[in-house]
C-alpha cells in the first residue's frame, strides 16, 4: 500500500484511540500521536507515550498544557462567566479548541496531511475539533476512524486483541468520563434515565453534602482585572489556584451539576458535572462585577455572555464573532479587581463579602444614617420627568378599570 503521509492523532490512550493508531497505519498513514495533560485526574505522560509507540505510532508527543489551557481558554471563559444554558461551566468544551490548535501546530511542524480524533458520530466533540481545525488550517484533512469505521466497542476490543494492542479492560466503570482542571463530565449508565439520582460513586472531586464538614469554610479570592491571582493572600499561578480550590470547595460538596442539556447534535442528554473551583470562581467573579461595573455594562455583558457560551459549546471558539465578543469582555475587565470572601458549606459557595479600590459603590450615597450625601430634594423633579411619558399617555387615553374596594 502506498503511503498517504503523516496524520496527527489526538491520543488519550483509551480503547478508541489505541485501535485508531493501528487502523490508520493499515490505511497507509504514518501516525503521530498527541497526548495532552490539561489537568485530568489520572494522566501518566510517559506511559501514554510508550503505549502510543507500542500501538504503532511513528512518533508520540506528550505535552503538559495545563498552564496554556488555563491562561488562553479557562480565564477568558471566567471573564465571560461562561456557563452553557446558565448551568454548565464548559469544562470539556473549552479543552477541544486547545487540542485542535496543538494538533494543527504539530501537523505543520511534522508536515502532516491530516489530523484525527477518536470521537463517535454521536458526540459533539467531533464538531468542536473539526470546526476548530478547519478555522485554523482549512487545508488540513480531518479523519475520524471510530466514527467512519462503524465498529462496536466489542469489535474494537477484538481488533485490539488480534493486533496485540495493549488496552485495559473497559467494563470497569459504568460511566463515560471526561475531565480536566476546570471540571469533570460524567455520563452514560444509570445516568441516562433522568429519574435516577446520580449515585455517590459517580463523583470523585466532590463530597456528598451530607458527609461534608458541619462548619463552613471561608476563602478570600483576590482578582486582578478579572483573573483570580491569590487565595487567602497567597499568590498562585492559574493551575495551582484552581487545583487548590478544587480540593477546598470539593471538600464541601460545591460544584455538583445535574442537568438535561440541549446537545449540539440535536438531542437532549442527561449530563452530570462536578466543577468545584469553576462554580466557586464564577460566583465570586460575577459578584465582584456588580461592585465594579456600571449597570448598563453589566446588562450588555450578560447578553454577550450567553452568546460567548453558545459559541464555545458549538465549536466556534475561533470565529470572528467570538473574537469580537472577547474584545468587549476584555474591556469590561479593566477594573474588575478586588477581594471576594466566599463561604463554602454543604454544597454551596456563597459570596459573603467583597471589597475593591475600583468599587463604584458609595457608602455615603447608599446610607440612610448620618453622613447621607444623597440630594433628597432632587427626587421630586426626577420623579416628575421619569413618570412624564406614562402620565401623558393616561391624559390622552382612558384610565385603567378601577379596582373595586369593598365597603368597610
Amino acid at each position: 500500500m502506498s503511503k498517504k503521509g503523516k496524520v496527527v492523532l489526538a491520543y488519550s490512550g483509551g480503547l478508541d484511540t489505541s485501535v485508531a493508531v493501528m487502523w490508520l497505519t493499515e490505511q497507509g498513514y504514518d501516525v503521530v500521536t498527541m497526548t495532552a495533560d490539561v489537568g485530568q485526574q489520572a494522566v501518566d505522560l510517559e506511559a501514554a507515550k510508550n503505549k502510543a509507540l507500542r500501538s504503532g505510532a511513528v512518533k508520540a508527543y506528550v505535552l503538559d498544557l495545563k498552564k496554556v489551557f488555563v491562561e488562553k481558554f479557562v480565564w477568558p471563559s471566567l471573564k465571560a462567566n461562561g456557563m452553557y444554558q446558565s448551568t454548565y461551566p464548559l469544562n470539556s468544551a473549552l479543552s477541544r479548541p486547545l487540542i485542535a490548535e496543538v494538533m494543527a501546530e504539530i501537523a505543520k511542524k511534522e508536515g502532516a496531511v491530516a489530523v484525527a480524533h477518536g470521537c463517535t458520530g454521536k458526540g459533539q466533540d467531533q464538531v468542536r475539533i473539526e470546526v476548530c481545525t478547519n478555522a485554523l488550517n482549512p487545508e488540513l484533512q480531518v479523519l475520524a476512524p471510530v466514527r467512519d469505521w462503524h465498529f462496536t466497542r466489542e469489535a474494537e476490543m477484538e481488533y485490539a486483541q488480534a493486533h496485540g494492542i495493549p488496552v485495559l479492560a473497559t467494563a470497569a466503570s459504568p460511566y463515560s468520563i471526561d475531565d480536566n482542571i476546570w471540571g469533570r463530565s460524567i455520563e452514560c449508565g444509570i445516568l441516562e434515565d433522568p429519574w435516577n439520582e446520580p449515585p455517590s460513586d459517580a463523583y470523585t472531586l466532590t463530597v456528598d453534602p451530607w458527609d461534608t464538614p458541619d462548619e463552613p469554610e471561608y476563602v478570600e479570592i483576590a482578582f486582578s482585572k478579572g483573573i483570580p491571582v491569590a487565595l487567602d493572600g497567597e499568590k498562585m499561578d492559574g493551575p495551582a489556584l484552581i487545583e487548590a480550590l478544587n480540593v477546598r470547595a470539593g471538600r464541601h460538596g460545591v460544584g455538583r451539576i445535574d442537568m438535561l442539556e440541549d446537545r449540539l447534535v440535536g438531542f437532549k442528554s442527561r449530563e452530570v458535572y462536578e466543577c468545584p473551583a469553576a462554580i466557586t470562581l464564577i460566583n465570586a467573579h460575577r459578584a465582584l462585577e456588580t461592585l465594579t461595573l456600571d449597570k448598563k455594562v453589566i446588562a450588555a455583558k450578560k447578553e454577550l455572555e450567553i452568546k460567548f457560551s453558545d459559541l464555545t459549546y458549538e465549536g466556534y471558539w475561533f470565529s470572528p464573532l467570538k473574537d469580537a465578543i472577547n474584545s468587549f469582555i476584555e474591556t469590561t475587565q479593566e477594573y474588575v479587581s478586588g477581594i471576594v470572601k466566599v463561604r463554602m458549606y454543604k454544597g454551596e459557595a456563597v459570596v459573603r463579602g467583597m471589597k475593591s479600590v475600583d468599587s463604584i459603590y458609595s457608602h455615603t450615597l447608599a446610607t440612610y444614617s448620618e453622613g447621607d450625601a444623597f440630594d433628597h430634594s432632587a427626587a421630586v423633579g426626577f420623579i416628575k420627568i421619569w413618570g412624564l411619558p406614562i402620565k401623558t399617555w393616561r391624559q390622552v387615553h382612558e384610565s385603567k378599570e378601577a379596582i373595586e374596594i369593598p365597603a368597610q
